[in-house]
């Protein structure tokens, strides 16, 4: 088996490498490395870390876009519900806390690697529970919205959800304000939850 460990810090990637001690590993302590990693080696999992320099989720985004069957586990020091959404909104197969055991670790990683998806259904339901409850059901977003809010849960910028639907930065930046009044949130992470559990992605 092979894996491919991206996290920023070189005791937490020693440790990983030595639990994985029977698999090849590939090593990156950052995330546009990694993706040059991943693309070149395509390993049978990808461990990553959320907040590795170059952004974790975003990282994920480019994996998955390349290789939407790409097997990842996001890590992360930081207990985060907001992070955990976004890493199920854009396809992660799980997403763990560093201060899980090696046992829990191991097998989350085996688990990922041979393809299972290790969300379960309480983890998903704390992680809505413990996030702003936006506008509900009553909610009306115009088809445009609609197509804006799904890239936007994806993790792509303004101007890539304008390449993505061919219109403007400046029409992206308007529909973006318009779909955050609408839902009563302040920034785009809040409406990417949002999307997440109307799942609109």
């Amino acid at each position: 088996m092979k894996a491919l460990i991206a996290d920023s810090h070189e005791i937490v990637r020693i440790g990983l490498k030595h639990l994985l001690s029977r698999w090849t590993v590939i090593e990156s302590s950052d995330a546009d490395t990694a993706l040059k990693l991943h693309k070149k080696h395509k390993p049978d999992v990808t461990i990553l870390e959320v907040r590795i320099p170059g952004d974790g989720l975003a990282c994920l985004t480019r994996i998955k876009l390349d290789n939407p069957d790409a097997h990842v586990l996001m890590l992360s020091g930081h207990d985060n519900p907001t992070y955990a959404a976004r890493a199920v909104a854009l396809g992660a197969q799980g997403y763990l806390s560093k201060t899980a055991t090696a046992k829990e670790i191991l097998a989350a990683v085996k688990a990922v690697a041979s393809g299972e998806n290790i969300w379960t259904r309480s983890s998903l339901r704390q992680i809505s529970g413990s996030l702003m409850s936006a506008n509900g059901s009553d909610v009306s977003l115009t088809r445009r919205e609609g197509e804006v809010i799904r890239q936007l849960a994806l993790g792509l910028s303004n101007k890539e959800i304008g390449l993505a639907l061919g219109i403007s930065y400046e029409t992206v930046k308007e529909h973006v304000q318009h779909i955050l009044r609408k839902l009563g949130v302040s920034d785009r992470t809040q409406a990417a939850v949002w999307a997440v559990r109307k799942e609109l992605v």
